[in-house]
């Protein structure tokens, strides 16, 4: 059928101020991401999490589905929510037998958690062609689910699978299945963009149209997809029009492309929709926090630039950019960080002015003048060093030792006399080793020497300079490597090209980075390996 021209659709606004129920269900739909596997431990830790943000419904998981959340539920049965309320999610009885009969609906009715989120195919395609059973028998069974769930003192939210390609395709029957259910007795109906197929001017036509249609005491919620990178702002403009209820997972985790992303959803309704809010639980200033919580239990890699709540949302490299900010940081910054629990950054380039170094410097606690000939002195030296292929925007420790050392005139607690390093492999079947022997001066002194061994000629390195240092800075075995990046630079020259070394260090209370850039990738490592222990004993 020819697609719909773009409307502009009539923001419904409530006679008050409405308040926009948060859902979410990353502990079930976002367990379904690619690389996504919870512990029970992993569920029970993220959902007092979600409960202490203050998110109105959890759906934790599908009981009776498999253990892990059969043995959920029974935990959080133990120890109840503070804030949130509990849901279970599971589905209508299958065909055939009775909504009494069904193992699935009798688990389901049994578990602790007072809501249950059933779904029910809404597309007459779905029904006939994936259930193979006829409209009648699938409004049967829907009806049959609800009543059989309120029956027993549950409170049942329907989620209408595939709702808007239903309703394009057979409104008419796509509507019968909401009636169905609403006079079955559930009065939370959630409309699903189960494929992410429908673009956001769809959703709010549709979304209008139905709530016209339907009794006014039915509350609209919507979950939509990100096939096609619209869900957030499907699911603003759902909200715009007649959803009081949004559903989604922390970061968008979920199948293929994700789910609503409520990182970005939640900060969006509190502070960018005049006539809506969230309820007054939510602490919006953790929001940072508890993204970062659940990229951390999932070992999933973080999205720097997610908006909201990424390490790079508010970072600013260019040096007009962040001149206008220092200015007025509304000029480049939709809303303030720390509403969200971020922090602004500015990363230092090529593209950098003095006024970029003045704030970076800031942030170490130093006061600059943004037009001292120091300052641009350093700006130049900046400058050049990234054209030869230093990366300091990713190596703030880096370039707080360059401070010291440009303007500061503050000594390095140790240099370096020199090292030599050794690998060797004794045979094919054999693993490489690799033998360091370091000479350093500490403190002025006469120099250190010191031999050690490692998996790799890094390591062995690190272990070497560790060991001469430990005898005047024993703080250096609080320290370790956390990551180690290795990037050539201009791959054209080949085996003689630059190579940059990215080094991510901790002590278990704070993370650092430093850079080395050298033709020889051993030099490079040292040079970073250097700068991080470097910065660990000044800042000790």
């Amino acid at each position: 059928m020819p697609r719909k021209t773009p409307q502009k659709y009539p923001v419904i606004k409530p006679q008050t101020t409405a308040t926009i129920r948060l859902y979410d269900c990353t502990l079930r739909d976002g367990a379904q991401g690619p690389g996504i596997n919870y512990s029970l431990r992993d569920k029970l830790r993220l959902a007092i999490a979600l409960d202490e943000f203050g998110i109105d419904y959890i759906e934790a998981g599908w009981p009776g589905a498999n253990p892990k959340d059969t043995a959920l539920f029974e935990k959080l049965a133990q120890k109840p929510l503070k804030h949130a309320c509990l849901v279970a999610f599971g589905a209508t009885h299958k065909a055939g037998i009775k909504a009494k009969d069904d193992p699935g609906l009798q688990v389901l009715a049994r578990c602790s958690a007072k809501v249950i989120a059933i779904v029910g195919k809404s597309s007459l395609q779905h029904v006939t062609d994936i259930l193979g059973i006829t409209p009648e028998e699938n409004l049967k069974i829907i009806k049959d689910s609800i009543q059989y769930l309120v029956k027993e003192g549950k409170q049942v939210f329907f989620d209408a699978e595939h709702f808007f390609d239903g309703y394009r395709d057979n409104s008419t029957y796509a509507m019968k299945v909401l009636t169905t259910a609403h006079d079955a007795g559930a009065n939370n109906i959630i409309l699903c963009d189960t494929n992410g197929a429908t673009l956001p001017y769809d959703i709010a036509d549709t979304v209008q149209e139905v709530s016209r249609k339907l009794p006014q005491d039915i509350t609209l919620g919507i979950h939509a997809h990100n096939d096609s990178d619209c869900a957030v702002g499907s699911s603003l403009a759902a909200i715009r029009t007649g959803c009081g209820i949004v559903q989604g997972t922390i970061n968008g985790f979920g199948e293929r492309c994700g789910n609503a992303n409520l990182c970005s959803i939640i900060p969006a309704v509190a502070m960018k929709m005049p006539g809506y809010r969230i309820n007054q639980s939510v602490k919006l200033q953790t929001l940072t926090q508890l993204s970062r919580l659940f990229y951390e239990v999932t070992v999933t890699r973080e999205r720097p630039q997610q908006p909201y709540v990424g390490a790079y949302a508010f970072a600013h490299k260019a040096g007009m950019h962040v001149d206008a900010v220092a200015k007025s940081p509304r000029s480049f910054e939709q809303i303030p960080p720390e509403a969200v629990g971020n922090n602004r950054e500015v990363l230092l380039s090529e593209l950098s002015g003095t006024r970029s170094i003045a704030m970076k410097a800031k942030q170490f606690g130093m006061e600059l003048d943004a037009k001292s000939p120091a300052v641009k002195s350093l700006l130049a030296d900046l400058k050049r060093r990234e054209a030869e292929g230093y990366a300091f925007e990713a190596a703030d420790a880096s370039f707080q030792l360059l401070i010291d050392q440009k303007l500061n005139k503050k000594k390095a607690p140790f240099e370096l006399d020199g090292f030599r390093v050794i690998i060797e492999k004794r045979g094919p079947g054999e693993k490489c080793l690799s033998a360091a022997t370091l000479k350093v001066r500490v403190n002025g002194r006469k120099s250190e020497i010191n031999a050690a061994e490692g998996e790799g000629p890094v390591e062995a390195l690190d272990i070497c300079l560790r060991k001469s240092l430990a005898t005047f800075f024993p703080e250096v075995r609080n320290m370790k490597l956390r990551d180690f990046k290795v990037r050539i630079i201009d791959g054209s020259a080949g085996t003689a090209a630059k190579t940059r070394v990215l080094i991510d260090s901790t002590d278990g209370k704070r993370e650092w980075s430093t850079v080395g850039l050298s033709e020889n990738i051993i030099e490079a490592a040292w040079q970073a390996l250097q700068d991080s222990i470097n910065y660990f004993i000044q800042g000790s």
